[in-house]
């Protein structure tokens, strides 16, 4: 994905986050030139039709939201399958990596953090939207200080009734922050982000999750069945109203809840005026704070109801716990996870009747000995071992432990769960950079998992490490290049560009690694992009050597013209008159055209010997000679030619002197 451009407009750079739907990449807008995020779904979500639909109506719903501590969204496209969402970019990082550093925070802290996201759940609330997972990842602290909420991707409108689940039975969420009443039947309002924001004022308040479990199920049924506990229980000395603040927020039953983000939101800003107050205790605070009615149902109140609706007049409907498809033990439960439905048992309601207890026996007289007594007594007691039997049969009994696998070869892992008497079959193969070919990557269920006699484990055999052959590029444009580095399995890393006087400009010239190479899967793949020619910088030889002029030129790499010379009276013969172009720039093998000089015209000298002085001075003046006039030895005064230089008949240059010597 690293280096496609999808939709023809965003360059996709390093990935940023990976979530349990999507993938955020660092990005650049090419048309408006500028830095966004980039949340691309994950591969073949985009297949289901449904889902693209909403995707597309959840997009639009997030992009009229405008609030400064919510993350904005630019853009939503499908880009042949691949849908993505353009998003702000929040330079930072997140509150869980808050969370980590410094939990557990000082009240006054933690409420300054929770002020913001609350104000951006309110105004989501506002316009008739709720969240759904409301988390520390989906809060971004930026680094000018700026909290925003981020993923209302995942939010759907709200209508007049409460929300349903997505898709028939199945739930979006994370299952640390999960409101009861989404884990029950999946029924969502503003109070269920309510409820989630609470878990997450608990969690920087003290560093720790309330419900904490081995798998997501576990999580799950605590969130049903068990009140989130005061922080103060784990943080000594804090306020009394901070305790009921958070038991306020996150009450089981959501009638007790503050209505929505804007209520809940008012009464952080009370705790807070108390904490700037320093008090240690403010009673009425404390007081308006607490959830009405009891709170707190033991597990010892829960009863196991019937399969029935009143809707249909047929008794009590049942609650279904939403869990976490193929879920794990050891899994995470911070990840935003699909749920699908399971019934659970639900708790009961308070004030619920509970079976009246028997009236005292009245005295009766000691029974007689009879000889039925001891076949009683073998008959309970054969029952009694038989119950045990059976109760261990049906419960324990019937059940194995799966032996752990991971790492064995196929083979050794077949011979392993075979002898514990299961059905071994391997599934799905995928590689792996840390389990060599042909071992088990993973098994379900899992190692140490209970499963049913005579059933059977699904084993994941790796194929080794995932490797990528470079493919060849040379010759290829730039964008026909990143195709198939993307066909291949492979991102697009750096172009450098250089000139060629071959290749034409924007071709591909090479690749790094080379063709051939064998690389991880998006591994980043640097291209070398031609140039084109080179542009040669052109100098003028004007008044120059004509011959020394045309070896310069030549071996810049022109191609040199000297067809035409002229005569000249100010350029010496042999030089350059003119030179075209003179400036500037050209190409290796363009032409370069030289007039070169002929000299100055020539003149033939007339004869004058023998005419007077100023006949032969008119003369030579005339034919555009200069005059020069000098007396011999033997001059009388006669006024007469006796010589000349240069001789009649030579040729001189227009303008040259010409010597005449009298008598």
């Amino acid at each position: 994905m690293i280096g496609r451009v999808l939709d023809g407009r965003y360059r996709v750079g390093p990935r940023i986050a990976r979530g349990g739907m999507a993938t955020v990449y660092e990005a650049t807008d090419l048309r408006l030139d500028r830095v966004c995020a980039l949340k691309v779904m994950h591969a073949g979500l985009g297949d289901d039709d449904e889902f693209a639909a909403r995707f597309v109506r959840e997009a639009h719903s997030a992009a009229r939201l405008s609030h400064p501590h919510v993350v904005a969204v630019f853009d939503q496209g499908d880009d042949n399958g691949t849908l993505f969402l353009a998003m702000e970019y929040i330079p930072g990082h997140t509150l869980r990596d808050l969370i980590r550093k410094e939990a557990p925070m000082a009240p006054a802290k933690a409420l300054a953090v929770l002020d913001p996201v609350l104000s951006a759940l309110a105004a989501a609330h506002q316009a008739g939207m709720i969240h759904r997972d409301v988390k520390p990842e989906n809060v971004l602290l930026a680094d000018d200080g700026r909290v925003k909420v981020a993923d209302f991707g995942l939010a759907r409108a709200i209508s007049a009734e409460t929300q349903h689940t997505a898709t028939g039975g199945v739930l979006i969420g994370t299952v640390s922050y999960l409101s009861p009443e989404l884990v029950v039947d999946g029924r969502a309002d503003a109070r269920s982000d309510v409820y989630a924001a609470g878990v997450v004022l608990y969690e920087m308040l003290t560093g720790r999750k309330p419900h904490e479990g081995e798998s997501p199920i576990q999580v799950a049924y605590k969130h049903v069945h068990e009140d989130v506990p005061p922080p103060s229980q784990v943080v000594r000395g804090l306020p009394a109203y901070v305790d009921a603040l958070v038991a306020r927020a996150t009450a089981r039953d959501r009638e007790l809840r503050p209505a929505d983000a804007r209520v809940l939101l008012h009464q952080v800003r009370r705790v807070r005026a108390a904490l700037d107050e320093h008090l240690a205790d403010d009673p009425e605070l404390t007081a308006d704070l607490t959830p009405a009615g009891p709170v707190s149902r033991s597990l010892d109140d829960i009863d196991y109801v019937t399969d029935e609706d009143p809707s249909t007049g047929s008794g009590p409907r049942v609650p279904t716990i939403l869990t976490p498809a193929q879920a794990s033990h050891g899994g995470r439960t911070d990840d935003t996870s699909v749920f699908g439905a399971r019934p659970v048992p639900a708790p009961r309601q308070p004030g619920a009747a509970r079976p009246a207890s028997r009236p005292a026996a009245r005295p009766v007289p000691a029974p007689r000995r009879s000889r039925r007594g001891p076949l009683l007594l073998t008959l309970v007691l054969l029952l009694a071992l038989g119950a045990g039997v059976g109760g261990w049969w049906f419960g324990a009994g019937r059940y194995v432990n799966t032996p752990g696998v991971i790492n064995l070869s196929a083979a050794e892992a077949r011979t392993k769960v075979q002898a514990a008497g299961l059905t071994f079959r391997v599934g799905d193969r995928a590689y792996s950079e840390t389990v060599p070919a042909g071992s088990v990557i993973s098994t379900d269920p899992g190692g140490g998992d209970n499963v049913l006699r005579d059933g059977t484990v699904t084993a994941v055999v790796s194929q080794g490490p995932e490797r990528h052959e470079v493919p060849a590029l040379r010759g290829t444009d730039l964008d026909s290049a990143q195709a198939a580095l993307q066909d291949a399995g492979l991102g697009f890393g750096d172009a450098t560009y250089r000139f060629s006087e071959k290749v034409a400009k924007g071709v591909v010239l090479a690749a790094d690694p080379k063709p051939g190479t064998e690389l991880k899967r998006d591994a980043a793949v640097d291209l070398v992009v031609s140039k084109g020619p080179q542009p040669v910088k052109v100098r003028d030889y004007t008044g120059e050597d004509a011959d020394a002029a045309t070896k310069a030129l030549e071996k810049r790499g022109f191609e040199v013209d000297r067809g035409t010379e002229e005569n000249s009276d100010s350029v010496a013969k042999g030089d350059v008159i003119t030179q075209n172009p003179s400036s500037g720039t050209l190409f290796k093998g363009d032409k370069v055209e030289l007039v070169v000089s002929k000299g100055p015209v020539l003149v033939e000298v007339p004869k004058v010997e023998g005419m007077g002085t100023a006949a032969a001075t008119q003369t030579l003046l005339g034919l555009g000679f200069e005059v020069k006039t000098e007396k011999t030895q033997y001059y009388v005064g006669l006024e007469y030619v006796v010589n000349q230089g240069p001789t009649a008949g030579d040729k001189a240059p227009k303008g040259s002197t010409v010597t005449i010597y009298i008598v």
